[in-house]
C-alpha cells in the first residue's frame, strides 16, 4: 500500500471506495472472512477519528477476496465495538506488506 488517503468521514471514504469497485458489505458477510482469512488481503485503509467524540473512531478497509470480490469492512474502535470484528481483521494479509520470520 504506497497511497495512504484522508477524507473528511467515514461516509466519504464508503463513497470513494464504492467507486473503485469495492461495494461488498462483508460486515453483513462475515462468516467466510472469519474461517478463510488467508481469502482475503486488505487493499485499502482508512482511519477515522472523531473531533471529540471517541466513539466516533473507526477505520474502514477495503478487501479483495482471492475470488476478485471487492468490498469493505469497517470497524469502530470504541470499547464498545465487537472484538470479533478485530479478531478477523487481524488475521488478513495488507497488500504491500512484506513480513519477515525470525
Amino acid at each position: 500500500m504506497s497511497t495512504i488517503y484522508h477524507y473528511a468521514s467515514v461516509s466519504e471514504a464508503l463513497i470513494k471506495l464504492r467507486e473503485k469497485g469495492f461495494t461488498f458489505d462483508f460486515n453483513q458477510n462475515e462468516e467466510d472472512i472469519i474461517l478463510h482469512p488467508e481469502d482475503y488481503t486488505i487493499n485499502h485503509i482508512y482511519h477515522y477519528e472523531g473531533n471529540s467524540n471517541p466513539d466516533d473512531e473507526a477505520t474502514v478497509y477495503g478487501i479483495v477476496s482471492k475470488y476478485g470480490l471487492k468490498g469493505v469492512f469497517v470497524t469502530g474502535t470504541s470499547a464498545n465495538s465487537s472484538d470479533k470484528n478485530a479478531e478477523a481483521i487481524a488475521k488478513l494479509s495488507i497488500k504491500g506488506k512484506h513480513s519477515t520470520t525470525l
